[in-house]
């Protein structure tokens, strides 16, 4: 990253545990640290910030390039991880220390999160005032070491938790676009519908993509989120569109598919939740070993040359 474009934002969202997988990865993100501020003792411990004694509230710093994630893309994503309604903590997570909050650390940033929480609450999405509050930063304290990065050394433990505190099915509820089966067929094609909404397999070989050389990214046919890119696109002499890693993995969702008597493992957008393919673990060991092996139908292929005025300019990097 660019120390000259490197700006830092800093967000509370209830358990930082859940606020770091989100952000981390991103393109333009350089690191996301789970820490404690807005109180006002030193050095506090997760212990006693819990005990709602400190005044801090558990968040995430994140260090980002604006001019690859601009930071109203960061606002959106915060956004969407949250209850904004909810006054006294976050799903089962209660208390001054699980309150959410946007820490401005510019007037730029103080300007940009005021527009975008009075776009939220203009919206009517939610029924309720939105509670989430916007402060100017303070002291930012790094959360002890075990606490960082938990959804990766947790894994098993950290999805138990999301899904058992209420936040992946409020997510899902209130967050991800909705659908109508009778909408999706008069906008795809048989194919990208039976593909898409039926988990068909479309043909090797005979599909749109699977030799595809040109650069840019794949998004998903029914939503427009962003997937893969050509830069991780390989031949895996499979017939179909093969890659050895996503864009974003919080994009994506597996699944475990036995159908057929085959034991494997379904990849299904998050948003749209459109089945997408299968990813297998003989791909390229020296790009990580995996093959998102995906079907055509799925996607739509968006040329690098037109990201900016397709609205995916931000993706742009990954050409540079």
């Amino acid at each position: 990253m660019d120390q000259l474009n490197k700006a830092v934002a800093t967000f509370a969202g209830g358990c930082f545990w859940c606020m770091v997988e989100p952000f981390d990865e991103q393109p333009g993100i350089e690191k996301v640290v789970s820490g404690y501020t807005g109180g006002y003792t030193e050095n506090p411990t997760y212990e006693e910030v819990c005990s709602d004694t400190t005044g801090h509230v558990e968040a995430v710093q994140i260090t980002y390039d604006p001019t690859i994630f601009p930071y109203q893309r960061l606002l959106e994503l915060f956004w969407r991880q949250i209850d904004p309604t909810d006054p006294g903590g976050q799903f089962n997570d209660r208390g001054d220390s699980y309150k959410t909050a946007i820490f401005y650390h510019t007037d730029e940033q103080k300007e940009l999160a005021e527009q975008s929480k009075q776009e939220l609450e203009d919206s009517g999405k939610f029924k309720k005032p939105i509670a989430t509050k916007i402060l100017p930063a303070s002291t930012f304290y790094r959360a002890e070491e075990h606490h960082q990065d938990y959804y990766k050394k947790q894994g098993f433990h950290y999805r138990l938790y999301k899904k058992g505190s209420g936040r992946e099915d409020f997510i899902k509820n209130n967050w991800k676009p909705k659908y109508e089966k009778k909408d999706l067929k008069k906008k795809l094609t048989p194919i990208q519908y039976q593909v898409t909404q039926e988990k068909g397999t479309e043909a090797p070989y005979q599909n749109e993509y699977y030799d595809l050389e040109q650069e840019g990214i794949y998004v998903d046919i029914v939503s427009g989120e962003p997937l893969f890119s050509s830069k991780d696109k390989y031949d895996a002499g499979c017939g179909w569109p093969s890659f050895t890693r996503p864009i974003d993995r919080n994009q994506l969702q597996e699944n475990l598919d036995t159908a057929n008597g085959m034991r494997r493992i379904e990849i299904r957008s998050t948003d749209a939740d459109s089945h997408l393919g299968h990813v297998f673990d003989d791909g390229p060991v020296e790009a990580g070993g995996m093959r998102y092996c995906m079907n055509s139908a799925a996607m739509r292929f968006v040329p690098k040359e037109k990201l900016e005025e397709e609205g995916y300019g931000y993706l742009t990097a990954f050409f540079k």
